[in-house]
């Protein structure tokens, strides 16, 4: 009886080493595949991404008169390893080795408590046996008494049967599970065949260097122009119908923190979530209590520090994380607050602040302003104003807005339906008017900022945090400018 037992805890081991190999594995199956970079002429092939949804996409176009390579760039949706079609197969055979395991611990306990039961029983047996033996050899000796207890012994004994048919379904279930490791092993020979003969850390190695290829790319790409948003990303639902939440615009893409601002007016909690992963599913945060309390939701997180509006006044506060205390504080001379000049959705967004490629900005108007849009870009150590546009483009009828490339795009409702239909170019100072559709999933956006580091927009759509990716037309610099 002892023989199913071993052979469960054989299996167990094979699957415990299986398990083990594929997690250390899965960590560093990312897909090596390909992008073009184009400069002169001529084409650079670097192995990056295969397609437009797995990664950054750089699209040969036209040469403008000095020679420069004009280009599209599609920005990724996130997390793009997680797609690479090995690393979803791993996937899949961890989700099927841990269902294996599981019934090979059930299968094991239940052997280890039976086999208890046939131990417990043997002595009991064994009397039986003795007792039938006599009773065979001399059957005079078999009075009633001595029946009885041979019948009282073999009652004892039946609860047994029940004990050996469940061993006998056990034996086919061991029969399958064999079945369902060979497939599993051939299946891991198979992919591990295809990955090639690199071993893990060659991989781990060759993925650094491809990354850091990416961001050399990467820098060396011009700011460009908006021309197209994607499909929303609801990444969480929490909080009331108006917030904030953000990553930080400018610190390295090593730190994974996410910050929660909900509500917008006279708020002073924000929740810091360790990693995307942990904001989504709402754990692992710290708070931080604000000294002052906040008006709309126009706030972003540089380099380390908090930027938002005083409550009840146009003064911006820089509040820095680490050391948990206001850095410096500034009034945003002749900005309106207090409701006065907000977006069409209200909420004291009178003073919206964001950060793009070119540094930190503050969208608001005045009354000398007549109510019109104006830009502002900010010493992020002093908050003192470098230098302010007035765009014309009354900012009550602005849905939300956001900078990108020392751009400001407007859309034209907060509602169903927005689009992106105003754009105001301070290296320039000209507007257009745009016509950039994206899908108002919830229908009440009050907070729509880009993040430059990753290349997304995030907004907060009636109680759910929504990312977008960008596309946009770019330059790609070559050495010679």
């Amino acid at each position: 009886m002892s023989v199913p037992l071993l052979k469960i805890g054989a299996v167990l081991s094979t699957m415990a080493m299986v398990t083990n190999w594929m997690s250390q594995t899965l960590p560093s199956l990312v897909g090596l595949n390909g992008t073009t970079i184009s400069r002169g002429g001529t084409s650079e092939r670097i192995a990056l991404y295969p397609s437009p949804e797995e990664g950054w996409q750089i699209y040969s176009s036209d040469q403008d008169p000095d020679g420069k390579c004009l280009c599209t760039v599609v920005a990724p949706a996130q997390n793009m390893c997680s797609r690479d079609p090995r690393s979803r197969q791993l996937r899949q055979l961890m989700e099927k080795v841990q269902n294996i395991t599981q019934s090979m611990e059930v299968l094991d306990l239940r052997t280890y408590r039976d086999l208890q039961y046939v131990r417990d029983t043997e002595n009991l047996m064994k009397t039986v046996d003795g007792k039938l033996k006599i009773a065979s050899d001399n059957p005079r000796t078999l009075n009633p008494k001595s029946f009885q207890e041979l019948k009282d012994k073999m009652t004892q004994l039946l609860p047994l049967l029940p004990v050996l048919d469940q061993y006998k379904a056990d034996a086919g279930m061991i029969m399958r599970l064999r079945d369902e490791v060979r497939n599993l092993s051939l299946v891991l020979m198979a992919i591990q065949e295809e990955m090639g003969a690199y071993d893990y850390e060659e991989l781990r190695q060759r993925v650094l260097l491809l990354e850091t290829r990416l961001h050399s790319c990467m820098q060396k790409l011009g700011c460009g122009k908006l021309t197209g948003v994607s499909n929303p990303i609801t990444v969480r639902a929490s909080g009331s119908r108006f917030g904030s939440w953000m990553t930080d615009t400018m610190i390295p893409s090593s730190d994974n923190r996410v910050w929660s601002m909900d509500g917008y007016l006279k708020g002073r909690r924000v929740l810091e979530f360790r990693t995307m992963s942990d904001f989504k599913i709402g754990l692992n945060f710290v708070q931080h209590l604000l000294p002052h309390p906040w008006a709309g939701t126009g706030h972003v997180v540089y380099n380390g520090s908090l930027y938002y509006n005083k409550y009840q006044s146009n003064i911006i506060i820089k509040y820095h994380f680490r050391s948990r205390s206001v850095l410096v504080q500034r009034s945003l001379s002749g900005a309106g607050y207090n409701n006065t000049f907000p977006y069409s959705w209200g909420g004291s967004s009178d003073i919206d602040l964001m950060a793009d490629e070119n540094g930190l900005w503050a969208v608001y108007t005045t009354i000398p302003n007549a109510g019109n849009i104006v830009i502002s870009r900010l010493d992020p150590q002093s908050l003192e104003v470098l230098q302010t546009w007035d765009t014309g483009f009354p900012k009550r009828s602005a849905g939300e807005a956001f900078m990108i490339c020392s751009t400001l795009y407007v859309t034209n409702s907060h509602l169903a339906g927005a689009k992106i239909y105003f754009a105001y170019y301070t290296n320039t100072s000209t507007y257009e008017y745009t016509d950039i559709p994206f899908h108002n999933q919830y229908s009440h956006i009050s907070m729509m900022d880009y993040n430059p580091r990753e290349r997304v927009l995030y907004t907060w759509n009636n109680g759910h945090q929504v990312m977008y990716n960008v596309t946009l037309f770019q330059v790609i610099k070559t050495s010679d400018d």
